[in-house]
């Protein structure tokens, strides 16, 4: 299989795509050409290696939440990082896990910063159908070869694939067209709980301050090629709520027989019902005191923005993609998508007490758990968020629950007139990639940490390529795309080779 996303070398070459009636030839191509086309011939002679590149990352896993393979995992990324021509690569101590620093001096006038996570998620072999880190080739129906593993797309094959495109520039025998600062941390998966340790050491918050942008590479096409600009992202506060006879001075200490219950408090309904406090009748509306208190609605332009991403993207298709049947409340395509944007949410991801085995244990459990997540929106705060979650439960006799917080941080946003967003939609456009611009991802990326003070640099994400399964089983990555709209490895390692030359070049 070929990757057909970059191959119509007459358009690439020129830069050139035809937009309402219009050709539109951006400056950074019209300034690279003579230096784009050796990259990009690079890249397809070292798309094997850049494919094992990608195995070999995924066989190399480190698992924050289970403080598993982590230093092994950081020093390999270094060496990657270090292999790809960055100058100066340094571990980066933390209360937590280690981040990395990284330089690449170009001599180019403007810098660009980029953020890398090494670590993944958790996995359960069980659920895979290939062994998660064996990084195995598939072909997937639809979509051509994809590599199977933990990671593959969260973040590690587009991460790759952003240090193949300075493979590429340096077998082509170019230079950079900007300079290049990294940070990397080991805790995203975690919610970044020491993260900021790494952006606020003296000499990272001044290479940062040179840069014009951060972005983390992504590979986010749709199955029709289409691709989405977020402008911003929700803030995660990732707790967890236990519930124990011992501390709450009542029910037992440890496991007793069923039959006590008659007489004896439950720990685990103890802790029901303290959850049962924390949204609204409906299932889904946190009903936190004070938890809408600072939360901005959408404005007229972000509402603008999300009709015109439900009329770009399938509602059918995102169903099938989800696995589900109905939106909450039975709500449209657009009101659906403006409270993914809007709202915040109080999620549990998991909860545990007791007996869980076959058959029934008939025991009174004395302890029990719950693993839960926030989502924060603009303006709210993690600070803010966590100081009304531990008031509410006091304030309704749940305050022996013990709420333990594992991380967190505030939600992004990025101005629109950015140029960091510019870049990106001036290459989507020179690409023909169909595109929108979304007010906020639902999910959660440490940009605020980059976006606030003492930092505030525009951050945000950029890719082509496709991958999903992200936190799943069976996630997986395209590395040789049959689908003529979607870019496989080597336009996913292309779109990053115009993207630099676009912010190197952009008023």
């Amino acid at each position: 299989m070929t990757d057909t996303t970059h191959l119509d070398r007459r358009t690439l070459l020129a830069g050139a795509a035809l937009v309402g009636g219009s050709l539109i030839v951006p400056a950074a191509v019209r300034a690279a050409n003579s230096d784009i086309a050796p990259v990009l011939a690079a890249i397809d002679k070292q798309l094997p290696e850049n494919i094992a590149r990608i195995q070999d990352w995924i066989r190399h896993p480190g698992i924050a939440a289970e403080n598993w393979r982590m230093d092994e995992a950081c020093d390999y990324t270094m060496g990657l990082l270090r292999d790809a021509g960055f100058e100066m690569v340094r571990k980066m101590p933390t209360d937590g896990q280690p981040g990395i620093f990284a330089t690449l001096d170009a001599g180019a006038k403007r810098t660009v910063g980029i953020y890398f996570m090494y670590d993944v998620k958790q996995v359960n072999p069980a659920e895979w159908s290939t062994p998660p880190f064996e990084a195995a080739l598939v072909d997937k129906p639809g979509f051509g070869k994809v590599i199977v593993g933990r990671g593959a797309i969260n973040q590690k094959g587009p991460e790759a694939a952003f240090l193949a495109a300075l493979h590429a520039f340096r077998a082509a025998g170019k230079k950079l067209p900007v300079n290049l600062v990294l940070v990397a941390e080991g805790e995203e998966e975690i919610a970044s709980p020491h993260f900021h340790q790494i952006v606020r050491a003296p000499d990272v918050m001044a290479a940062l301050k040179k840069c014009d942008g951060i972005i983390i590479p992504t590979a986010w096409q749709s199955a029709n090629g289409a691709v989405q600009i977020n402008l911003g992202a929700k803030g995660p506060l990732e707790f967890q709520l236990i519930a124990s006879g011992e501390k709450w001075g009542r029910g037992p200490k440890g496991d007793i027989h069923s039959s006590y219950h008659a007489s004896v408090d439950s720990p685990v309904w103890h802790l029901v019902q303290a959850l049962g406090t924390l949204v609204g009748p409906d299932g889904h509306t946190p009903a936190i005191d004070g938890w809408f208190d600072n939360v901005r609605p959408l404005t007229a332009r972000e509402k603008q923005l999300i009709a015109q991403t439900a009329a770009a993207n399938s509602e059918a298709e995102a169903k099938k993609a989800l696995g589900v049947k109905m939106w909450i409340n039975d709500e449209p395509w657009q009101a659906s998508l403006e409270r993914l944007a809007g709202q915040p949410t109080v999620n549990i991801q998991g909860l545990v007490g007791g007996y869980t085995g076959e058959g029934g244990k008939t025991v009174l459990p004395g302890r029990a758990e719950a693993k839960l997540e926030c989502r924060l929106v603009p303006n709210q705060t993690k600070q803010e968020a966590e100081t009304k979650l531990r008031a509410h439960l006091a304030k309704r006799g749940f305050g022996d629950i013990e709420v333990r917080v594992s991380g967190g941080y505030d939600p992004t946003e990025t101005a629109e007139s950015s140029r960091v967003i510019r870049a990106q939609q001036a290459v989507y456009t020179r690409l023909g990639v169909p595109q929108t611009l979304n007010p906020r991802l639902a999910g959660s990326w440490p940009g605020s940490v980059f976006t606030q003070p003492p930092v505030s640099l525009p951050a945000g994400q950029f890719g082509l390529g496709h991958g999903n399964g992200a936190h799943a089983p069976n996630e997986y990555f395209v590395v040789e795309s049959s689908n003529p709209k979607v870019a496989g490895l080597a336009g996913c390692t292309a779109g990053f080779v115009y993207f630099l030359h676009e912010m190197a070049s952009i008023g």
